[in-house]
């Protein structure tokens, strides 16, 4: 587990920092009327930063390349 969590430090911190931002922006700024799918509800909104989150700093993980791998 220890290397599994060192192998996708930047993921898990993504998704960290992107469920915490959504969460503050629907703390913020967040749609009181509840037409909006994302913004509505804290849940929807932490779920959606926790993906794009994640998938920004997956970016910033480093490939292993094999060798003969072309």
């Amino acid at each position: 587990m220890k290397k599994w969590i060192l192998v996708n430090k930047w993921i898990i911190a993504g998704v960290l920092l992107g469920a915490a931002a959504g969460y503050l922006y629907w703390q913020e700024k967040g749609c009181t009327s509840g037409t909006c799918a994302i913004t509505s509800k804290w849940h929807n909104s932490a779920a959606y930063g926790a993906m794009m989150g994640g998938l920004l700093f997956s970016m910033f993980k480093k490939e292993k390349h094999v060798a003969g791998d072309g």
